[in-house]
């Protein structure tokens, strides 16, 4: 599928009006044609201009840096997920209250730092990993993401929050919302022994309804 920018735009507008890009934390790319288009460095997610954004081109190790302004920062986790999946057209990274509070805790699992409390995060999302702590903007932290032998769609950063693509702008912030919500309720339970998980033969039939990765099979 095809983005724009003007996609860009309303999608940081969306996730702003929902609270879930604080200040000027997070950032979002669109890729058009052969360019990534990423929200500058400073830039609010809630004012963005479709005629500012910094211009990048895709390379066999991620993003570089063509025109426009300079970058956010995180630039090199977008160019992980596109170097990841060449069907992914948006990449959202956000620093959203619940899910950095989750990332503050040990991963569920090697495939999922979220566990399975409801469907949907298995029907959006699918396989979620823990990518280990670094600094923002870490180059590290950027080709670990990219190595990833876990079948996923994106990420939860060690102490820092989620990274989501998607093959179209509205996949990719319907994924970023709902990592945001599993993360609520995964807090919400807390560590209670009676909590339900869904169980595996659950799992299995919505992850092959809806086509999401999960368990720990691997890309490469």
């Amino acid at each position: 599928m095809s983005a724009t920018v003007e996609q860009l735009c309303w999608a940081g507008r969306h996730l702003a009006e929902l609270g879930l890009s604080p200040g000027a934390s997070g950032n979002i790319s669109v890729r058009v044609g052969s360019e990534v288009h990423l929200t500058p460095s400073g830039s609010s997610l809630s004012r963005l201009d479709a005629t500012a954004l910094s211009r990048m081109t895709v390379t066999a190790e991620g993003l570089e840096h063509v025109s426009g302004p300079r970058p956010s920062k995180e630039y090199g986790l977008h160019g992980a997920l596109y170097v990841r999946d060449p069907e992914a057209v948006c990449v959202v990274h956000l620093h959203s209250p619940y899910a950095v509070a989750a990332s503050c805790l040990p991963a569920w699992a090697e495939h999922s730092a979220l566990p399975p409390l409801t469907p949907y995060l298995l029907m959006r999302v699918g396989n979620l990993p823990m990518v280990p702590y670094a600094p923002p903007g870490d180059v590290g932290q950027a080709a670990a993401l990219r190595d990833l032998t876990v079948d996923c769609h994106g990420a939860l950063l060690q102490n820092h929050g989620p990274v989501v693509a998607g093959a179209s702008v509205e996949e990719a912030v319907a994924r970023a919302i709902e990592i945001e919500q599993a993360a609520r309720v995964t807090l919400s339970v807390g560590q209670r022994p009676e909590a339900r998980l869904l169980a595996a033969d659950e799992v299995e039939h919505l992850t092959t309804t809806y086509g999401q990765p999960w368990g720990v099979s691997t890309t490469v």
